[in-house]
């Protein structure tokens, strides 16, 4: 039987392999397309287009500068790119992620870690940073659930906590087509990089 194959052609050329992944395969373009076209909630939102990952992950960077204003760039970038192994495994809800176990999140893991590394990050980043982008990815869910995804305030604080009013003052979503979300994706990450 012929092996398995474990790698994914990107639109740039690359060929990543999702079992051995390198920085050297790893472009912020395909990044932003992939995460483009990656719907959050599986697509179960209002609107005429998806929510994306990528429009996610830019939300996911502005709260985070919120909660931690001092925070330099190099962290912010780490905001924004904290599910760009999306990009190519995909967005799976929490409860699929649970039903497939901790092989998930080793793919995960290995995925963030090159591209951490790809863009002058260490491949793991502190546990304080981490912390605070889950809150901030958290304060997104919570926007997301309410304002876009059907859910009550009520249910939204329960599975992601009541968020602080002032991060969240005047913070409404709008939904983009994929090409207005990936190029503003890879025009904050150069913005970023810029900063580093």
């Amino acid at each position: 039987m012929a092996a398995q194959r474990a790698w994914q052609r990107m639109l740039s050329g690359r060929r990543l392999d999702l079992l051995d992944p390198t920085p050297m395969d790893i472009e912020i373009e395909d990044i932003a397309h992939g995460l483009a076209f990656v719907a959050r909630w599986n697509g179960q939102t209002f609107g005429d287009w998806p929510y994306s990952v990528a429009e996610h992950s830019l939300l996911v960077e502005v709260i985070y500068a919120g909660i931690e204003p001092d925070s330099p760039p190099k962290w912010r970038l780490a905001a924004l790119l904290h599910d760009a192994p999306e990009y190519v495994i995909g967005d799976m809800i929490s409860p699929v992620k649970s039903a497939v176990g901790p092989s998930y999140g080793e793919l995960d893991a290995r995925l963030q870690a090159a591209i951490n590394i790809r863009f002058g990050l260490p491949a793991e980043v502190p546990g304080r940073v981490k912390k605070a982008i889950k809150k901030a990815d958290r304060v997104s869910a919570w926007l997301e659930a309410t304002q876009i995804a059907g859910f009550s305030i009520a249910e939204a604080d329960k599975f992601f906590g009541k968020p602080n009013p002032a991060i969240i003052e005047g913070m409404t979503l709008h939904l983009r087509p994929p090409r207005d979300v990936r190029e503003a994706f890879v025009a904050r990450h150069e913005e970023l990089m810029k900063a580093l």
